[in-house]
């Protein structure tokens, strides 16, 4: 299965970061074991442009749809529970907050 995950801040990091896992060993180990297909970090929201068409017209504004995606990352799983262990791992798993989202299946 493929999921994304979205990598944001939280207003409320665990308290504990001692022996927190580090950025550079996840990425490593997770592309060693396949389970991440694509990730990268995002420019602030405040770079954001938000597309609309509307009667013809196509307008862009600076609002953002998600103000604290920091990055994203795309998984290949076995099931949800794989998916889930892999970005428990993830060292913003502990000081931000990770939603995680499977891809549709449109076949």
């Amino acid at each position: 299965m493929r999921f994304i995950m979205f990598v944001a801040r939280d207003d409320q990091p665990d308290t504990d970061l001692s022996d927190g896992p580090d950025i550079d060993t996840w990425v490593e180990e997770t592309d060693g074991r396949g389970q991440r297909v694509l990730g990268d970090v995002l420019e602030p929201a405040r770079t954001a442009t938000t597309v609309r068409v509307r009667d013809g017209v196509t307008a862009r504004t600076t609002e953002t749809v998600t103000d604290e995606v920091l990055g994203f990352d795309v998984l290949e799983c076995a099931d949800l529970d794989e998916a889930v262990a892999v970005v428990a791992a993830h060292p913003m798993a502990r000081s931000g907050r990770i939603e995680l989202r499977p891809f549709a299946d449109l076949g």
